[in-house]
């Protein structure tokens, strides 16, 4: 966009709440039927966010009756009254539309940030906690590991000592056969 544009439209730009890819909201917007006014809200998650400054936009995608609807809305339109974000959720790419292929519940099944996320614990502290669960069952599995190859050559000693046994044993008969001839 050139700047003379872009100083032009920033006066129109409008503070939003901060949502995301995958986030389930609902969005208020206006709208006139002759001559009055009333407010319609339109939710359903967030599947797609695109443009920059005054010509991004977003869409949300939502189950209605079994149908699945899809509206785009410019991010700073004067007809959205509000965004409220009703749950957030992480999501591993920029647009979900592999959503539209879902069916029933699925199509409205993202992985949602936990309830620990939200209340304030910090992603990097179950990360690190997750790390020392991932750490412990290494060892543990590790330790499982020594523990059966112990096994294993304490058998193949045994079993060394059986042979040697037998051999002995085979040596002395032959050496008593040999004696008595």
């Amino acid at each position: 966009m050139k700047p003379i544009l872009r100083e032009i439209t920033n006066a129109q730009l409008q503070k939003r709440t901060a949502f995301k890819v995958g986030d389930g909201v609902r969005v208020h917007t206006k709208v006139r039927e002759g001559d009055k006014e009333r407010i319609q809200i339109f939710s359903g998650i967030v599947l797609a966010m695109r443009g920059t400054g005054i010509e991004s936009t977003f869409t949300v995608r939502r189950i209605a009756s079994g149908v699945g609807v899809e509206r785009v809305f410019p991010l700073h339109s004067p007809n959205i009254e509000k965004i409220e974000l009703e749950r957030e959720a992480v999501v591993g790419r920029a647009r979900i539309y592999y959503l539209r292929d879902r069916i029933g519940k699925e199509a409205t099944k993202v992985n949602e940030k936990r309830l620990l996320e939200v209340m304030g614990v910090k992603i990097e502290e179950t990360a690190e906690a997750a790390a020392a669960k991932a750490t412990a069952k290494a060892e543990k599995v590790a330790a499982a590991k020594v523990e059966k190859e112990a096994k294993v050559a304490a058998k193949a000693v045994k079993k060394a000592a059986k042979a040697t046994a037998v051999k002995a044993e085979k040596t002395e008969k032959k050496a008593e056969k040999a004696a008595k001839k």
